[in-house]
């Protein structure tokens, strides 16, 4: 279905006409908001992913090294009586 310009005018006017220039503006500033707002969140999100990633790699690299020291094992007490 395609709209005409004339029909998409006619459209907005009806919408100008009951909601008003004042509350209009509101609602497109509230919708700026939120979209810049998520796409900063967005952006945050990605650095915490990548910062876990890098985590992760540190973890598995550590797992595949082999200690160098030995455990302490501990020895038994002899009774002395």
């Amino acid at each position: 279905m395609h709209f005409s310009v004339m029909q998409l005018a006619l459209i907005l006017g009806i919408i100008i006409l009951l909601f008003g220039t004042k509350k209009l503006r509101n609602v497109g500033s509230d919708v700026g908001g939120a979209i810049r707002n998520f796409r900063s969140a967005m952006k945050e999100g990605q650095g915490e992913a990548t910062e876990e990633s890098s985590d992760e790699d540190k973890i598995i690299e550590s797992e595949s090294v082999k200690p160098t020291a030995e455990p302490y094992k501990f020895k038994k007490k002899e009774n002395t009586k």
